[in-house]
């Protein structure tokens, strides 16, 4: 739904700024979709004068001018348009200006030889009109050197407003300034209605379907000339993007507009005998406006003459009644539609209007008889011509809707305590009539009220949603407190992590086949009475499902497979949590600057299982990696992680090419096994880190070079010098390995650096020396010398 400001405040008497009204539109849940502003791109021209105009002397079709811009001195201005002339005023696109129609920056320039200082614009090209045969003439007395938006009253802000469903009444501009209103940035103006003297009878009308079209008036006005539109009402329907056609179908565009009521005008002198509002016959046709022919069944209401259907009934007019520029006589119809009918009329033809619209929302049934006398009004005004009476046939649903309301209800419904005479306030402003027992009248407008609660939704939209205070629900009895163990969150935690990692969580069977447990080392339970030979074994390991997952995936094309799975392994005496991962395929695309596609290899399943165990809680810095990890795993590509040579967290590795055969794998697979059993201790269940506490002393670095025996694991010399003093160092890591020159044969050298952390006091060059004594003699345990 578009209007523009100044639309808005014929109808809304406020001083509110443009910033005001839009914070207000959005907080009583009309939501702004977009705002803009015609005269910006048109700020640059400005209203000039041709004060002489004299052929060009290189081209017959262009004019040299001489333009007053009201700067003083005219500048020479080069046009091509034939209306060109001594005495024009025009619209002159000053250098530095963008043309609107085809984004053009204009600049002084020669044509042909002659320079030209901007440009005469037509209306096409300020993408005013189609217009283009000639330059804009403006009236004699336009000041000159006005920009021109002000002169035209283009600086009008367009706003755009998204309206939901239930909130047919602000279809119509008039309904929008109601709620502003209420929400109190101004006055509602009175809607002036003022009916046109009448003569002579009404048209023939006649209702034979009324369960699609309750209510339907007609009233002829006679003489009319059908000419153009008064600048006014251009203007406003042009900045919302409706094209002004006439001044009988603009009409009928502004009032839908402007009041939320559609209309539609017949040119008598097209129509042959009463007009009926009926149920189309199957297979009968009608050409609409927008120039298709639709097929009608019988449940589709139209309105129709003695020879044919002219209208599909509330959604489009006819082709063939439409009014014209030599239209004399026209039938003014304003009719209420019901909305169910419109909308499965509308969704079986496949056709969309603005009248649609609004009535398949539900239009003001009580708004007929200010309608058409509002119509009448701008038809006798704009176009002349003698109204006759109005033809009334039906009867639109009129019953009054009431509503028992206790203001108590906005805290206990809505949470916002508000005072009861503000509430009285608000809805009256909104158009309800409260009584003095709190019995609520809903305006005819408002089809969306049914009950008490939504009274209270109207009073907290209005008084503000962003005053609800935020509050939390107290517990009822008998409601389940949280019942998740350390175990659950725990395996919640993990899950996430994987996910967020990059590894997608599959959910494999708990049952295998003897073949594929056999790698496993069988499985410890066999059913007796399996569901097939495939499903007979309770799976020993996740990975025997994860590796025929990954097979499947592979063999259906994907270049990459990350699985993971959390569930359980059944083993002789217990059931464990665990949480396998499988890394298949491509660790890498192929690509011009990567080169071939890279393989997962031992060292992405270890970074896998680091992570995993630093989210489930581990203390990563003290796990050792010891050993090969099982028969299932390849020889020198596998370890374990263990937080003591007992307690085993992790596995993890290659696969071992004959595990890989027995899954019917081809290249390399790197999988991992989370044991969560086996996590120490209790851990935290909460979300909340503990406060961050940075030391007052900033801590040192000191590098270490080893040689040691080639068969060391590095992380059992970083383990023991990290232990070499607890009180001063807080982290050790490996940063180099090298063996070559200067290195024994046999050996390696390894960098490690230290970080010491001074507490009370800096340390001096004497404690840093005795801490570089303790590492050396720690690391000589491991074989390691100090490398000169």
């Amino acid at each position: 739904m578009k209007f523009t400001l100044d639309w808005l405040k014929a109808h809304l008497d406020t001083d509110a700024t443009l910033e005001q009204i839009l914070e207000a539109l959005t907080r009583v849940g009309l939501e702004v979709e977009g705002v803009e502003n015609p005269g910006e791109k048109l700020a640059a021209f400005r209203v000039a004068k041709v004060l002489s105009a004299a052929p060009h002397p290189q081209a017959d079709k262009l004019q040299v001018l001489s333009v007053d811009t009201g700067d003083g001195a005219p500048l020479q201005v080069v046009c091509g348009a034939p209306n060109a002339r001594a005495g024009l005023v025009g619209v002159l696109g000053l250098p530095g200006a963008t043309v609107p129609a085809n984004g053009m920056v204009l600049k002084v320039s020669a044509i042909r030889g002659v320079e030209s200082n901007g440009m005469m614009c037509s209306t096409r090209e300020l993408e005013l009109g189609e217009d283009h045969d000639g330059i804009i003439e403006l009236p004699q007395d336009a000041p000159i050197g006005t920009p021109f938006p002000d002169y035209a009253g283009l600086n009008d802000a367009v706003i755009d407003v998204s309206i939901t469903p239930n909130r047919q009444d602000c279809m119509g501009v008039r309904g929008i300034a109601r709620d502003l209103a209420a929400a109190g940035l101004g006055t509602l103006k009175p809607l002036s209605v003022d009916p046109v003297s009448t003569r002579g009878a009404g048209p023939e009308v006649r209702i034979e379907a009324p369960e699609g079209c309750p209510a339907y008036y007609g009233q002829t006005v006679s003489g009319v000339t059908n000419g153009a539109s008064p600048d006014w009402m251009q203007r406003r329907l042009k900045a919302i993007g409706q094209r002004p056609i006439s001044a009988l179908v603009d009409i009928t565009n502004y009032v839908m507009i402007d009041l939320g009521r559609p209309l539609h005008v017949y040119d008598r002198a097209k129509l042959t005998g009463a007009l009926v509002v009926r149920k189309a016959a199957a297979g009968e046709q009608v050409l609409a406006l927008n120039e298709k022919t639709y097929t009608l069944d019988e449940t589709i209401t139209v309105i129709a003459d003695d020879a044919h259907v002219h209208d599909i009934g509330g959604i489009m007019g006819g082709e063939d009644s439409g009014v014209a520029d030599t239209t004399t006589d026209v039938v003014i119809e304003c009719a209420f539609f019901d909305p169910d009918h419109i909308a499965r009329a509308g969704q079986k033809l496949g056709l969309t209007s603005d009248a649609r619209s609004r009535f398949e929302r539900g239009v003001d049934p009580a708004f007929l008889e200010d309608g058409i006398a509002i119509a009448a009004r701008l038809v006798v005004d704009l176009c002349g011509g003698t109204a006759s009476e109005v033809t009334r046939a039906g009867q639109s649903p009129l019953a009054a809707k009431t509503i028992a309301y206790d203001p108590a209800k906005a805290e206990t419904l809505g949470g916002l305590a508000i005072d009861a005479a503000r509430q009285k306030d608000i809805l009256e402003r909104l158009g309800f009539t409260v009584a003095g027992d709190w019995t609520v009248t809903v305006p005819s407008w408002r089809r969306d009220v049914d009950g008490a609660a939504d009274l209270v939704e109207e009073v907290i939209r209005i008084e503000g949603i962003d005053k609800v205070p935020t509050v939390p629900l107290a517990r009822l009895p008998g409601v389940a407190r949280p019942t998740a163990t350390a175990e659950q969150k725990l395996e919640r935690r993990v899950r996430r992590n994987a996910a967020a990692r990059g590894l997608s969580e599959a959910v494999t069977w708990s049952f295998i086949s003897q073949a594929e447990a056999a790698p496993f080392g069988g499985g410890a339970w066999t059913l007796a009475n399996p569901i097939s030979e495939d499903m007979k074994v309770m799976r020993p390991s996740l990975l025997p499902g994860l590796l025929a997952a990954a097979e499947r995936n592979l063999k259906r094309g994907a270049t990459s497979v990350r699985l993971f799975e959390i569930g359980r392994r059944y083993l002789a005496d217990a059931e464990r949590p665990t949480l396998g991962v499988v890394l298949a395929g491509s660790r890498t695309p192929r690509g011009w600057q990567g080169g071939k596609a890279q393989p997962f290899g031992a060292f992405d399943a270890k970074a896998e299982a680091l992570a995993l165990l630093e989210a489930a809680g581990a203390p990563v810095a003290n796990l050792q990696v010891m050993g090969e990890a099982g028969d299932v795993y390849h020889p020198g590509q596998s370890a374990t992680l263990r937080l003591g040579p007992k307690t085993v967290l992790a596995a993890f590795g290659m696969i071992h090419p004959s595990v890989l055969k027995a899954f019917d794998l081809d290249g390399d697979v790197a999988a991992v096994e989370l044991y969560l059993d086996a996590l120490p201790g209790k851990r935290g269940t909460g979300f909340m880190r503990p406060a961050y506490t940075p030391p007052a002393l900033q801590p040192v670095t000191r590098d270490f070079a080893f040689l040691v025996p080639a068969d060391l694991p590095a992380g059992d010399l970083v383990r023991t010098v990290k232990g070499a003093d607890k009180a001063s160092i807080v982290d050790a890591r490996l940063f180099d390995v090298f063996t070559g020159t200067g290195v024994p044969e046999g050996q390696k050298s390894l960098a490690v650096e230290v970080t010491l952390q001074p507490s009370e006091k800096s340390f001096t060059d004497e404690e840093l020396k005795a801490i570089a004594a303790k590492v050396v003699a720690a690391a000589a345990k491991q074989g390691a010398t100090l490398r000169g």
